[in-house]
């Protein structure tokens, strides 16, 4: 169990908690290694090199469940999906949605804002080669349960982006509301949509491929598809 995450009693406490963190060796030492190293085009900048907290609005109607910190991204600038293409992409994303302020994502002291929206990481520390263990993921999940938990009365939506975001869903999704999964478990897939049925309301879950430079520069996602599922998302939330 991670420390303080379920002592956390507000977003605040929880975010503070989360960058505190020091409990998985080997994603501590690759964030410090990073952050020391430096990627040259950054080299005169302070690395964050800690654990990145969530982002957003504290009465999220939509939330974003990614992966894991970039090395160069929230690794570096100590906010998530900050400082890099993925954040380019994502951001623009939401601006188009109106669910956030501006298109760019560029530091924390940008001005940037969303609305409704609340992002955040199912591993908080950047993991070499954007793999984290199995173990680095169990170890990681009561920071993700308690931020769920915290903004439960409002959430309706969740957008997994990516499968290992769709595969944390289903264990956070029996915590903190206390249902189980379905068996077989909806696969991942772009634009995959499952809705409880049972007597507790749990958020709608929509699938979307990663804002990865891999998928993005391939085409594998488009724009027209991420604007697809924000669309999607804010209208099963009530934010349309």
């Amino acid at each position: 169990m991670v420390a303080g995450a379920r002592s956390a009693g507000d977003l605040a406490a929880l975010d503070a908690a989360v960058a505190d963190c020091f409990a998985c060796p080997r994603l501590v030492g690759w964030r410090e290694e990073v952050a020391t190293t430096r990627r040259a085009a950054f080299r005169d900048q302070v690395y964050w090199g800690r654990p990145v907290p969530g982002f957003g609005a504290g009465d999220a109607r939509i939330g974003i469940l990614g992966l894991a910190p970039a090395a160069h991204g929230g690794n570096r600038t100590g906010r998530i999906f900050t400082g890099d293409r993925s954040g380019d992409v994502l951001f623009a994303a939401l601006h188009r949605a109106g669910l956030a302020n501006q298109p760019t994502s560029l530091a924390v002291d940008d001005g940037l804002t969303v609305q409704g929206t609340r992002i955040f990481a199912a591993v908080r520390c950047a993991p070499p080669d954007n793999k984290p263990t199995p173990a680095e993921r169990d170890t990681c999940a009561p920071w993700l349960h308690r931020e769920i938990e915290l903004i439960r009365s409002t959430l309706r939506v969740v957008v997994a982006l990516g499968a290992f975001a769709w595969a944390a869903w289903w264990p956070a999704m029996t915590r903190v509301y206390g249902v189980r999964p379905p068996s077989p478990r909806p696969a991942f897939g772009h634009g995959a949509h499952w809705a409880g049925d049972g007597p507790n309301p749990v958020p709608h879950l929509l699938g979307c491929y990663h804002v990865s430079q891999q998928n993005t520069f391939t085409g594998r996602l488009t724009p027209a598809m991420l604007d697809d599922v924000f669309g999607r998302a804010k209208s099963l939330a009530g934010l349309d």
